[in-house]
């Protein structure tokens, strides 16, 4: 009998099946459901993308108009929920802020049976969006905002909560392309430890927590604001082609490039980089577009590495109005549709996710008693 594959990282390793997202190591296309990323980003908002990964079809007319209403409606936070976000310090990174919103609502409003669940997801796509902007607003401005209003979509509700007053058409369009890009992407390792949680017959806002935690991480989530802050620093392109030769000359970590997965492009990347050049053309700071060009340069030069999603991603956010550690929260409000998605897609056919383990460790030591040792 062979022994079973060792794969550090479980690269390679295929764990499951998937219907939710079709992810290609060429970086030819990425779809959702069978749907190209590029055609959805032309023409769709981010609520017929969280309906389709959610349900399993685009919807018409009439199903798209009934759930932007029943998502506007599910917008309300509970009073308890309302008094953590004020204690939670202004400092505090909003990635906890979500982690902390998500458990509590999850002990307010319990998921019961786990034929609930698509009531639940509803619930959190909601209303997370609200939390992260009345913790915003009142740590901020000392304001205590009704995320209740009359804002269409949930790009327009986060653009009106978290960035500066009256936002440009282009960057209301480019929030629903970000969302519909960070709402779903196979087993990625946040979507991963959700089903790793949900396969345990664990509660939905468990599997949601967990990922929320997996996100967070630098070498996931937290990539894009490591991106921005590479990329923020540098005045000009020259500068930025002589200060990231001189991190690999150091042999630092440069955030933003290659990927798990893809072996020659990220397919988001490539709307990430059209909308920061789109955005960049209004933006105070524009000469940022010019400086992202010229590490992707260099990148590719001395290392034959491409930009991933982060990348492009973190300077389009940016123009778009937002600060630097909101880029991972919002990727997180997009991605909880795919995470809901994983956890039903688990729960209908599952099994414990229990991967086997090298062991590296010394062999049989003798015991010593204490009063010996």
């Amino acid at each position: 009998m062979s022994e079973p594959a060792t794969s550090s990282g479980l690269r390679g390793v295929t764990a499951g099946a998937t219907a939710l997202s079709y992810v290609v190591p060429s970086g030819e296309y990425l779809r959702y459901r069978g749907y190209d990323i590029e055609d959805l980003c032309e023409h769709a908002i981010f609520e017929e993308v969280a309906f389709l990964l959610l349900h399993g079809r685009l919807p018409n007319r009439q199903d798209l108009h009934d759930y932007q209403a029943k998502l506007r409606a599910l917008r309300a936070l509970p009073a308890p929920l309302q008094d953590v976000l004020e204690r939670i310090p202004a400092r505090a990174h909003p990635m906890d802020v979500l982690r902390t919103a998500c458990s509590m609502l999850g002990a307010l409003e319990p998921e019961g049976d786990p034929s609930r669940q698509i009531e639940a997801a509803d619930r959190l796509v909601a209303a997370l969006p609200s939390a992260l902007g009345y913790w915003f607003q009142f740590t901020r401005d000392g304001k205590r905002v009704d995320p209740v209003d009359s804002d269409p979509t949930i790009a327009t509700q986060l653009l009106r909560l978290l960035t500066p007053p009256s936002p440009s058409d282009e960057q209301r369009r480019f929030m629903e392309v970000a969302l519909i890009l960070y709402a779903e992407h196979e087993f990625n390792a946040s979507s991963f430890t959700a089903r790793v949680i949900a396969g345990t017959l664990a509660d939905y806002h468990s599997a949601i927590t967990g990922a929320l935690g997996a996100l967070r991480g630098p070498l996931h989530g937290g990539a894009n604001q490591a991106a921005m802050e590479l990329i923020a620093p540098f005045q000009t392109p020259d500068e930025a082609r002589e200060g990231v030769r001189r991190m690999l000359a150091r042999k630092e970590r440069v955030m933003g490039f290659g990927h798990a997965v893809y072996r020659r492009r990220d397919p988001r990347n490539d709307v990430f980089k059209a909308w920061a050049r789109r955005l960049s053309l209004i933006a105070e700071d524009g000469y940022l577009y010019a400086v992202s060009e010229a590490i992707e340069e260099v990148m590719r030069a001395e290392k034959g590495l491409f930009p991933n999603a982060d990348f492009y991603g973190a300077s389009a956010l940016h123009f778009a109005g937002l600060e630097t550690n909101l880029f991972t929260p919002i990727f997180a409000l997009a991605r909880l549709c795919g995470w809901s998605a994983h956890v039903a897609e688990q729960r209908a056919n599952n099994r414990l996710i229990r991967p086997g383990a090298e062991y590296v460790g010394p062999g049989r030591l003798q015991y010593v008693p204490l009063d010996r040792r």
